[in-house]
């Protein structure tokens, strides 16, 4: 459902003119329509607004026709509102006509994931609670482009949709923050972290057994701000969210990949389009990062492979190393961190050979893990 959108006013803004905010209960939203002091008065009636609408109509159609709007979707928390300013930003410096005034226009969608805090993503139906509404969005009409995490976007897009882009990808750490701490090393036996993520769950109980994990959720200021209220001793956040929400200050210390391996397209922003809507896949084709578009490819084959679900710790991360070859770690585990299984793949920095690479590294997992592995 679209909670809060706004239209560009009807006239050129270099007319002087002011807008009039029409809420409605049914959306949530705002209709900007233009109010004139030269030409609107309320006296007059509707009628008489809309005369003047028509008298003008042969100016704006010439001065608007090279405006091509583009309504990108998103969630509302501040972290994908940067991303989709990001987006917005990275559109108007490739594309000149997209830097007119009401060329570009942002719509909040509030996702189910968003309205339910209170219960982990597994019990309520996974990561594709954040990305559905938008997903119906999109495919209805009411946006032209839609931002997503690309690690809450599931393995199988929703047919009419495809993701040509992939923007470049940030760090794909994990941060530790603790007011009394300065690693998870030095946190006391019993101490509670505060994380809704089973792969960081289970991973962090894996080296450290003596810790407590409880269902951590919220965006990235709700968590913070509850965890200087006390409610746990600890917290993990991911590093590229902090990054742009220019909020390091409150890191602690930066995980290495090898003591918490990165959720599968951590740090990743992927932007999709309805299929066949030539005009937004060359928009968005010209911001893609190949580089950063290869990884993700590799590390949601290795997902699709294990089926994985927010039932199912499992990360994995693949990129460039030194020699220019692709290096790929995965891993899946188990909710209590009893049980952790990992593979390593080195190829070519290929896309073919790349989806190869995380299917093969998924197939060995499952056939290690043997049935009932995931039945938790």
């Amino acid at each position: 459902m679209v909670v809060a959108t706004s239209v560009e006013a009807l006239l050129p803004s270099s007319a002087g003119l002011h807008s009039l905010s029409l809420s409605s209960a049914s959306t949530a939203g705002s209709l900007q329509l233009p109010l004139s002091p030269l030409h609107f008065e309320p006296t007059a009636g509707w009628g008489r607004f809309f005369q003047v609408r028509a008298s003008t109509a042969a100016v704006e159609s010439t001065a608007r026709t090279s405006v091509a709007v583009v309504r990108i979707g998103t969630r509302g928390s501040p972290l994908a509102l940067a991303q989709a300013y990001e987006t917005r930003d990275k559109l108007q410096s490739a594309h000149p006509e997209l830097a007119e005034e009401g060329a570009l226009e942002i719509v909040i969608i509030k996702t189910t994931g968003d309205k339910i805090l209170n219960q982990p993503l597994a019990d309520i139906g996974g990561k594709g609670l954040f990305t559905k509404e938008i997903d119906d969005a999109l495919l209805g009409g009411c946006i032209d482009i839609a931002v997503h995490s690309m690690k809450d976007v599931p393995t199988y897009l929703p047919e009419g949709t495809i993701l040509p882009c992939n923007l470049p990808r940030e760090d794909v750490r994990d941060a530790f923050i603790c007011p009394t701490a300065s690693s998870l090393a030095e946190l006391p036996a019993g101490s509670v972290v505060g994380s809704a993520s089973l792969r960081r769950q289970s991973q962090l109980l894996y080296r450290y057994p003596c810790l407590k994990v409880v269902n951590f959720r919220g965006n990235v200021q709700t968590r913070i701000r509850k965890l200087s209220e006390g409610s746990v001793h600890a917290t993990l956040l991911a590093l590229a969210g902090l990054k742009r929400l220019s909020m390091t200050e409150h890191i602690t210390a930066i995980l290495s990949t090898e003591e918490m391996l990165p959720a599968i397209a951590q740090g990743a922003i992927g932007i999709a389009c309805r299929t066949g809507d030539e005009k937004m896949g060359k928009y968005l084709g010209s911001l893609n990062h190949e580089e950063t578009r290869l990884a993700v490819a590799c590390e949601r084959s290795f997902l699709e492979t294990l089926d994985g679900s927010c039932r199912t710790p499992i990360a994995g991360y693949a990129f460039r190393d030194k020699d220019g070859s692709c290096s790929f770690r995965g891993l899946i585990a188990s909710p209590d961190g009893s049980k952790v299984l990992e593979t390593q793949r080195k190829g070519l920095y290929q896309y073919d050979d790349m989806v190869a690479m995380g299917k093969d590294a998924g197939q060995e997992l499952l056939n290690r893990a043997g049935p009932g592995f995931f039945d938790w």
